[in-house]
């Protein structure tokens, strides 16, 4: 038997920031704090959490909805993919992030009961708001550039001249 739940959460970034981490390996690594495999390519296999949880992309709509096919290494053999749902809604103050988790084998309550608030909201809370730096300005100044005339050019060349000789 599976069961099924529906999460939502606010996260401090726009829509498309947050499917953009979510399908690149780097940005999924980095906003979850542990290694993963993704891609944003329709079909392509992916995996999170260091292949702990592993799936494939079903559906893509850039900004809006990525559902995906998930397993973790609880599952059984017998044990059908669960599948995520995660749409995106711009809110004031980020972005309102629902989570459809459907098919999820009945012995997996750690999941709805904290997993996702703690494997992946509050991570990805941190991940996105914190500031990133700005880029520094020079406060050195550089000294003005002198304007050479053609007669100043002269008067040198000629002074060396002179005192060469």
């Amino acid at each position: 038997m599976t069961y099924a739940f529906t999460l939502t959460d606010v996260i401090p970034a726009s829509p498309q920031a947050i499917y953009d981490a979510w399908l690149d390996s780097r940005g999924h690594t980095a906003m979850t704090g542990s290694k993963a495999k993704m891609s944003n390519k329709l079909g392509d296999e992916v995996s999170a959490w260091d292949r702990y949880i592993w799936g494939k992309n079903v559906v893509l709509e850039p900004g809006k909805r990525i559902v995906q096919t998930w397993r973790t290494r609880k599952f059984t053999d017998e044990d059908p993919d669960s599948k995520i749902t995660l749409t995106f809604a711009p809110v004031e103050g980020g972005t309102q992030i629902t989570l459809d988790h459907s098919g999820v084998p009945d012995s997996h309550t750690s999941y709805e009961q904290g997993g996702w608030q703690q494997s992946y909201f509050e991570p990805m809370k941190k991940y996105f708001g914190k500031s990133r730096p700005a880029r520094r300005k020079s406060t050195r100044r550089r000294p003005p550039k002198r304007k050479t005339t053609k007669a100043k050019t002269k008067k040198r060349k000629s002074t060396k001249r002179r005192g060469r000789r």
